[in-house]
């Protein structure tokens, strides 16, 4: 169990004319977490897609932290099902934190925690078991 995390990320922080969304990464062992701010949807989902394939390492579990997010849409939702899929691929896994608001709800309504499993904190999705399903 992680007893405590300093978050010191690396920002990259990325801005669309219609919505902002800010992300920052940072590596730890067997883990790429992804901090996510701002509002997930079609007009920069296509960005943290590409964001998240160019600092997710290949074997890592990926951890989305999400508190920041105030708003994600179906295309938010595209984005974190590749990035599963992506990391099934490299018999690893993803996870989510902090989801809360209107993303919570879209995440209950679709019903894919087997999939893209929610835990309360970053601390608590580090500190998870490795328990993947596959996405296939």
């Amino acid at each position: 169990m992680v007893a405590s995390l300093q978050l010191e990320l690396t920002a990259a922080p990325a801005k669309t004319s219609a919505t902002s969304l800010t992300l920052r990464h940072r590596h730890l062992p067997g883990t790429s977490l992804i901090t996510v701010g701002g509002e997930i949807d079609l007009a920069n989902s296509d960005l943290l897609a590409r964001y998240v394939g160019r600092v997710r390492r290949p074997g890592d579990t990926v951890v989305f932290d999400l508190t920041g997010v105030s708003f994600m849409d179906c295309s938010g939702l595209r984005v974190l099902i590749s990035a599963a899929r992506h990391a099934d691929d490299d018999d690893a896994g993803v996870r989510l934190a902090g989801v809360r608001g209107a993303p919570a709800r879209l995440l209950r309504i679709v019903r894919l925690h087997p999939l893209l499993p929610v835990y309360g904190t970053v601390e608590q999705a580090l500190a998870a078991p490795a328990n993947r399903p596959s996405t296939r």
